[in-house]
């Protein structure tokens, strides 16, 4: 008998310190932990960059990049006489990244606007689509910038499109471009990409 009131006992003292537990620090359990997409550190994951500047359409900006000291520098100068971008790309990928609210970027910029774009399975036309958000950099400084999946929009060759909507679950490619229409030298340190959620 004795026992069993110590049994019950426990179990009123247990449902008590869960009923107490704040709602916030259940919040902070349940939250899905950001997920390492790029690092630039030693057996980080690494997407394959490799560049694309506007000369494929008859541009003259120049850019490039290289890794060295844990980070990936875009560096080059635009000219808008011409497609007046620069940009770099991964390699395909496959990722699921529905779970997940939108992408961090860590940065050290020069002060100019750049562009994080998305690509999936989506064709507009039978052509490749693209999702684009733009994002300021301060000069000089490290930042740490989280774009939501939601300001995203689809664009082919720099026309904006009505749609199709971003299918996070497809995501198969990442770019970087300096494209904010302005002539002359740019740079742009990338620590790291990561997908975070809230």
């Amino acid at each position: 008998m004795i026992k069993s009131d110590i049994r019950t006992a426990f179990r009123l003292l247990f449902l008590t310190y869960l009923m107490l537990i704040s709602p916030s620090a259940l919040s902070d359990k349940l939250k899905v932990e950001n997920l390492l997409l790029n690092g630039f550190k030693n057996n980080e994951s690494d997407l394959q960059w490799y560049v694309q500047n506007d000369t494929v359409m008859g541009g003259r900006s120049e850019g490039g990049f290289s890794i060295a000291e844990e980070e990936l520098l875009f560096s080059g100068v635009t000219n808008t006489n011409g497609g007046g971008f620069s940009s770099i790309r991964t390699q395909r990928f496959i990722k699921d990244l529905s779970g997940f609210s939108g992408v961090k970027l860590r940065v050290k910029g020069d002060g100019r606007k750049y562009t994080w774009s998305i690509q999936t399975d989506a064709r507009w036309r039978g052509r490749q689509v693209s999702y684009w958000a733009d994002f300021m950099t301060t000069s000089g400084e490290l930042e740490e910038i989280y774009i939501p999946f939601t300001e995203f929009a689809p664009q082919f060759r720099g026309f904006k499109l009505d749609g199709p909507s971003l299918d996070l679950s497809k995501i198969s490619e990442f770019a970087l471009y300096q494209y904010d229409k302005t002539d002359g030298a740019f740079e742009l340190k990338l620590l790291s990409v990561e997908a975070y959620s809230h």
